[in-house]
């Protein structure tokens, strides 16, 4: 099989998996004028795995700890409440495309002492099946990609009002078997699958406030996950990034009376991977992870203007009635320049006693997005004796 061609038809599907793109988004890749975005490996990390998150416009660094703190931010696990909680998610992938594509997710969380707490995850990618050919159009194998994340993350309470945490993953992703690949009649590497691992940082602050007889809570948080070494998916072949993100956000919970509350939720992410120019992809082979970091701030071609491009915004609201009754609205926005994802999302929760539901749907601003018709859900399980 063509190394070209093998490598284009992964990260195409990464493309249209993570990003999503309108059909005219579509017509401009290529153009680095008009569409720049910027591509690592296993995007899967990246897409939001929790109904709750994803009905508040995928913000989730600040708002209230819960099961799915380990994916958002590990500092959270320092104010989470229940000793031992469990939560599964399935969300079915461009739904509009194809049947057989999901992400799944399973967490679990177990009080260690009062002020902190471990928590694990599995977070499970199925791309389906697809049919490898080779250049020539010829039928090489059937094979049906997946990839996964098992995730370990410790929370720990400093005071009253600040939280650290850490987290480390190990990351598989298997797309295409061991399918020989080169070019022009010379095999240069055979396929294999990609491994990694990567660690997450974490930070949490929380504040009651009481104000004119009102109860508020002031949240911040900060994230920085994927740190860790970089893929390959061929012997001879390059090594690409992980999607290595800093997200900063903050939530602002307002206690209307006993019975209600809302929260307003803001989240603002920039991955930490250098810009690739489409006609060089081998341009960043030599450069480390924590050069590319550093990189990733001050080498969009754009300069400072394009960078700022580069920074997407989740905004949510989620309304709770007596705690077990949720609604929830959210936008999320990416400059057109790097891959305009634009929509709307909404969601529904129910908390009663041990058992909890989530409910999230997506509105791309364009209904031929291949995102249309989202749809995630979340089931919650207290498994400890819940607080009288």
């Amino acid at each position: 099989m063509n190394c070209t061609l093998l490598r284009s038809t992964i990260f195409g599907l990464f493309l249209v998996t993570l990003s999503g793109l309108s059909a005219s988004a579509q017509t401009t890749i290529g153009q680095s004028t008009e569409y720049r975005p910027i591509t690592t490996a296993v995007p899967f990390l990246s897409v939001t795995p929790d109904a709750r998150s994803a009905g508040m416009g995928d913000a989730g660094v600040a708002i209230s700890p819960d099961a799915n703190s380990i994916y958002w931010n590990s500092a959270k696990l320092g104010f989470i409440e229940d000793d031992l909680g469990v939560s599964l998610s399935y969300t079915p992938w461009l739904s509009n495309i194809v049947n057989d594509m999901s992400l799944s997710n399973l967490s679990v969380h177990k009080k260690v002492t009062a002020n902190s707490s471990l928590a694990a995850s599995l977070l499970y990618f199925d791309l389906g099946e697809l049919n490898f050919t080779d250049a020539s159009g010829n039928a090489i194998q059937n094979f049906n990609p997946k990839e996964y994340a098992i995730s370990l993350a410790y929370g720990q309470k400093l005071s009253e009002n600040l939280s650290l945490g850490v987290g480390a993953r190990y990351i598989h992703s298997n797309l295409s078997g061991n399918v020989n690949v080169g070019g022009g009649g010379n095999v240069v590497g055979e396929s294999q699958p990609g491994n990694s691992v990567a660690v997450d940082l974490g930070m949490y602050y929380t504040k009651d406030l009481a104000l004119g007889g009102k109860n508020y809570n002031l949240a911040l948080g900060a994230n920085v996950s994927n740190i860790g070494a970089k893929i390959s998916y061929t012997t001879a072949g390059r090594r690409d990034f992980l999607p290595t993100n800093l997200r900063l956000g903050t939530a602002f919970t307002m206690e209307l009376d006993p019975y209600n509350k809302i929260t307003l939720a803001i989240d603002g992410n920039k991955l930490l991977v250098p810009y690739t120019q489409s006609d060089n992809p081998a341009a960043n082979d030599q450069t480390n992870v924590f050069s590319g970091i550093f990189k990733s701030f001050t080498d969009a071609p754009g300069g400072g203007s394009e960078e700022l491009k580069e920074i997407t915004l989740s905004s949510g609201l989620e309304y709770w009635y007596d705690n077990m009754f949720a609604a929830r609205a959210g936008y999320f926005f990416e400059n057109e320049l790097k891959g305009g994802r634009q929509y709307l999302t909404m969601g529904l929760g129910i908390r009663y006693q041990k058992f909890g539901f989530d409910g999230a749907y997506m509105i791309p601003n364009d209904q031929n997005n291949p995102l249309a018709q989202t749809f995630r859900f979340s089931l919650h399980f207290r498994l400890d004796e819940p607080e009288q």
